[in-house]
């Protein structure tokens, strides 16, 4: 016994020490043959969708279960109103699972999957079809995974295909991953459906890039660089193999169960002219070579066929191969195209060399495939970021184009080659990947499916129904319309509010006169049925339409409130409210609302040149010059100042930012969107209010979030940041920037007490703003963004700093001249203003914040108040500008 133990000790470790070698020469075999190590996929589920089957194998190999029999993933809900479904036995036989069968609901769908953390594929599969009572004109729902929002208001009715199939990639960070499909709560008919749910496990380096294993990746037309994060989600939009074969999902051979477009597909997205002038490149007997397990991201076939400009070098350099392809407005993309040099020629570099332009900006100038991969049949793969954003448009072309080198010397093959393209939307900030629905397809296949067609005399039944039916509906309305006159508002619906009424004049407490109301009929008469095209807009509380209303005479923006919107019945509430009793220049105005059934709605004056975030940055409309942004901003400080100190009570906004300053056909500026504003007392007793902290990230005060204690200098917090902005022409928060500038804020602070602000302006801007106006311009960011809230200037103090700015930029312009003398002449015209605007005698409201040596500020204090004592109120506006500080007098004392 002892001997055959020390026998099968001796044996063990002699296992232990050739395994290494035994490892060594399984990679070294599957290197010299090209056929990397399989990845192990650690989850693998796919789930038929109301299915009680169990480890069903369809024709391509995979195995589905089913959901409804105790299945672990899937549970229902105590009064959960779900069905699963199957087809009709005619339509059961021209598909496979998953699609036979379906889980539809009125309710929320909920799946929780047990994982292990790390990134995922989530597919979710679609089959557009009656089932049942269930009319799929009918389903409207929003899928969401953890954190994520994958699709929003999602239907098939906007495809033209029966079987849609939708990926996404996630990472998960706990144990469970929870998929839930939610219908439209606005809607009692909707309910959302799902046919086939699968997940499947990938290596992090697959797609999610990070900077400890692989960098970073170059943003098209820009300077800085994307960083992958574990928020990261992206959606599969294009996959396709140039010029070869579809790969279905069963012949990925790295084991995703990913499928590729092929030639068929690809034609539709060539323009005509490299349509014509192309052939597809095939070469099935390459052998591939691979340099690495991580080259190995793509089935061998997309590599062994390709799409080339064509055998003829003067025609090659006359066009462009473009391919162009529909993606959502708004987004990131991450384009990965795949090479592998199949022309059998010397394994050198400089054979062929071509540009690449990725939505009309350079990506590579030259590119030469055998010197980035290595050699020849070495595939290889470059990842490019793009931003696709053009305010107002659903839809953009991404255009991927590769253009021969003109200069012959340079290249043996005047050519340029692709073999794969994968192109995936990134999530927002907030890991939502649901783009704007496009425009409803006509159901063309409908008259082919039997279970929608009817006998002749049901339809005569139902004609005579319908003309019963419109008849009765008629004669409601005419007295709908009467008794209407008697009354000017019905709250109704779950989502609408009590009007509460006095017990002495039984009035509502809403003030219907001082803004209109709306029925929901002339809403959808003015928005014709809130049709997407006239969305001008997209928020928090909902889409933004543009309408007209008074039989289309006049121009409005009709704000409607959308079912999952963080805001609800108290923001409309407070908008009104709040809203109604305002009337000022720079706040835009109320003109009326609408809370009729489920629906919640704003009516405003319409601005015709929208937000001003929307002439800044991420847009394709001409840059604002300096004196319009500073103009911009005197307008915006004086709504706010109103706010704070010209109404009975005082209004601090809390959700000051760039979206929510509107520009009107003038470019003047008006502050909008008072949902979450919070009213105080006439005298502020205590300073501040004491409530739940609300704002957009980015903007927030950071004082009032960990205090939770309101005042109005959050409000000049958050408008230090808006100063940024249009000074930087960049976004506050920036994930993916360097260390030190992911926050606009840290960054000009920073670069402020460096003397180093003109660095970061908008290059736009560059040679326009005088010295002078940017030192003062820069003083006023960073004193409103001081984390200590007594130290900030208030909205009076800024909007004097800015005009005073805009004096500074007009005096050297108009001078010419920028130095000294400017300088000389600005401090005499700063003792005279601050002597006409301080409300206190010895200007030191002013001092105490403009200023920030005491020698300084004593000085200034003491001209202040020798020239008061021989001025008079005309005289003490003397070379003063009269456009810059006309609307000074207008404003009252304030409390």
């Amino acid at each position: 016994m002892k001997n055959t133990r020390n026998k099968y000790a001796c044996l063990t470790n002699i296992k232990m020490i050739l395994f290494p070698f035994y490892l060594f020469l399984i990679i070294f075999h599957n290197f010299a043959y090209g056929k990397p190590l399989p990845y192990h996929l650690v989850e693998n589920i796919a789930l038929a969708c109301g299915s009680t089957g169990k480890n069903t194998t369809t024709p391509d190999g995979r195995s589905w279960d089913g959901d409804d029999n105790n299945s672990i993933f899937f549970h229902t809900l105590e009064g959960q109103n779900n069905a699963s479904v199957g087809l009709p036995s005619d339509l059961n036989q021209r598909v496979e699972d998953p699609y036979k069968t379906a889980r539809l609901s009125h309710s929320e769908i909920k799946y929780t999957i047990p994982v292990v953390s790390g990134p995922k594929f989530i597919r979710l599969h679609f089959y557009a079809s009656q089932y049942g009572k269930f009319d799929p004109s009918k389903a409207f729902f929003t899928v969401k995974a953890g954190q994520y929002t994958l699709l929003r208001y999602f239907s098939t009715s906007f495809s033209s295909e029966d079987i849609i199939v939708k990926e996404f990639c996630v990472t998960v960070e706990h144990s469970n991953l929870t998929v839930t499909f939610a219908p439209d709560f606005s809607n009692r008919e909707a309910f959302a459906f799902v046919n086939g749910l699968e997940v499947v496990s990938m290596p992090v380096d697959l797609y999610f890039w990070n900077q400890k294993t692989a960098g970073s990746l170059k943003i098209i037309g820009q300077d800085g660089l994307y960083y992958f994060n574990n928020h990261t989600a992206l959606e599969t939009v294009y996959r396709l193999n140039v010029g070869g074969r579809e790969i279905p999902p069963s012949q990925d051979t790295t084991g995703f169960y990913r499928k590729w477009e092929g030639i068929g597909s690809e034609n539709d997205y060539l323009t005509k002219e490299a349509w014509r002038s192309t052939e597809p490149v095939l070469q099935a007997n390459i052998n591939l070579r691979f340099t690495a397990i991580e080259d190995f991201i793509a089935p061998e076939d997309v590599y062994r066929t390709a799409r080339s400009m064509g055998a003829d070098k003067n025609a090659n350099k006359k066009y462009n191969l473009t391919w162009e392809f529909p993606v959502d407005s708004g987004f990131q993309y991450m384009v990965r195209l795949h090479f592998c040099e199949i022309v059998a020629v010397m394994n050198e570099t400089g054979y062929r060399l071509f540009s690449i332009f990725i939505s009309n900006q350079t990506a590579e100038k030259p590119f030469d495939v055998i010197r980035w991969s290595g050699g020849i049949y070495v595939p290889y793969y470059k990842d490019y970021i793009v931003l696709m954003d053009i305010p107002k448009k659903k839809k953009l072309n991404l255009s991927i184009a590769l253009q021969a080198n003109p200069d012959d010397t340079m290249t043996l093959f005047t050519d340029a080659i692709l073999n794969g393209v994968e192109i995936f939307k990134l999530s927002d900030f907030n890991g939502n990947l649901a783009g704007l629905n496009p425009d409803l397809v006509p159901q063309a296949k409908q008259p082919n499916q039997p279970f929608r067609k009817l006998g002749n005399h049901l339809a005569k039944i139902i004609g005579i129904s319908i003309g019963v039916v419109c008849c009765v509906v008629l004669l409601c309305v005419i007295g709908y319309l009467f008794l209407r006159q008697g009354r000017k508002f019905k709250s109704s619906g779950r989502n609408s509010f009590s009007s509460t009424k006095s017990s002495k004049t039984g009035e509502s407490s809403l003030p219907f006169d001082r803004c209109r109301y709306f029925s929901l009929a002339e809403i959808i008469d003015a928005t014709n049925n809130f049709e997407d095209s006239f969305i001008i807009g997209v928020g928090g509380f909902g889409n933004v339409y543009k309408g007209h209303v008074n039989n289309g005479t006049f121009p409005v923006a009709i704000k409607r409130l959308k079912p999952e919107s963080s805001q609800g019945v108290h923001e409309f509430k407070t908008e009104i409210e709040t809203l109604s009793h305002l009337r000022h220049r720079h706040l835009v105005s109320l003109i009326g609302y609408c809370n009729e059934g489920r629906e919640m709605i704003l009516v405003y004056e319409y601005m015709a040149n929208g937000t001003l975030r929307d002439h800044l940055y991420n847009t394709g409309n001409p840059p604002l010059s300096w004196k319009q942004r500073l103009e911009i901003c005197i307008g915006a400080a004086h709504g706010l100042h109103h706010l704070h100190t010209g109404t009975k009570y005082t209004i601090i906004h809390r959700d000051v930012k760039t979206t929510n300053i509107l520009l009107d056909e003038k470019w003047v500026a008006k502050v909008s969107d008072f949902g979450l504003s919070k009213t105080g007392s006439a005298n502020m007793s205590k300073g501040y209010l004491t409530t739940v902290v609300k704002g957009s990230v980015g903007y927030l005060d950071p004082e009032y979030y960990k205090r939770q204690q309101l005042t109005e200098k959050s409000d000049v917090y958050s408008f230090g940041i808006v100063l940024c902005e249009v000074l930087c022409g960049r976004q506050p928060i920036v994930r993916t920037a360097e260390k030190g500038q992911v926050s606009l804020a840290e960054w000009v602070q920073s670069c402020y007490q460096k003397g180093t602000l003109r660095e970061i302006i908008d290059p736009y801007l560059t040679s326009n703003i005088v010295p002078e106006c940017l030192k003062k311009y820069g003083e006023l960011a960073v004193q409103c963004m001081l984390d200590n809230g007594t130290e900030r200037p208030s909205m009076k103090d800024i909007v004097w700093s800015l005009e005073f700015a805009m004096q500074l930029q007009q005096n050297a312009e108009g001078n010419g001249a920028i130095g000294e003398n400017i300088v000389k002449t600005m401090a005499e015209e700063e003792v005279t203003l601050l002597k006409n605007y301080s409300n206190d005698s010895d200007g030191s409201s002013i001092c105490s914040w403009a200023y920030t040596t005491e020698s300084k500020c004593s000085a200034m204090t003491k001209m202040i108040s020798s020239s008061q004592q021989g001025s008079t109120g005309d005289d003490s506006r003397k070379g003063m500008s009269e456009t810059v500080f006309s609307e000074i007098t207008d404003y009252p004392n304030g409390r």
